[in-house]
């Protein structure tokens, strides 16, 4: 078994055995993984004419991320934040939108930031209420 092998097992597990709060973090990560990809890609060089197949690739990934994160909100429990929460995931698909129109890195750099930040404080919501802890604490990002 390969490295790549393994990882993908650690993966599915993670995704197996996690709470539905954990379930949340990793999908802050896959999104926030998915927008470091496209940003990374928009900064090859220009004769890397693969690099807008990659960007829009990762973007629509990281879209459909948040777009799960959207379906998922409850109305019902969730009060003024569902409302909120929703309004904010719909800024970043636009954001993310124009980034992948215009291929520019400011709306995916501002979205990482915004979404990094949000990833955060439920991360740290999920240690206080219950001793939850995300699969990785730093959710992939150094």
């Amino acid at each position: 078994m390969v490295a790549q092998d393994f990882a993908r097992v650690y993966r599915a597990n993670a995704v197996l055995t996690a709470s539905p709060g954990q379930l949340v973090v990793l999908l802050f990560d896959g999104a926030l993984q998915a927008m470091a990809a496209a940003r990374e890609a928009l900064a090859r060089p220009p004769q890397d004419f693969k690099r807008y197949e990659v960007v829009h690739r990762q973007i629509t990934k990281a879209q459909r991320i948040i777009a799960e994160l959207r379906g998922s909100l409850n109305f019902e429990a969730g009060g003024e934040f569902a409302p909120l929460m929703e309004q904010l995931y719909e800024y970043y698909n636009r954001q993310l939108f124009e980034a992948n129109l215009r291929k520019d890195p400011a709306p995916i750099v501002e979205v990482e930031k915004l979404l990094g930040e949000l990833r955060d404080a439920w991360a740290e919501m999920l240690r206080k209420l219950g001793g939850e802890r995300p699969a990785d604490p730093t959710g992939g990002r150094s």
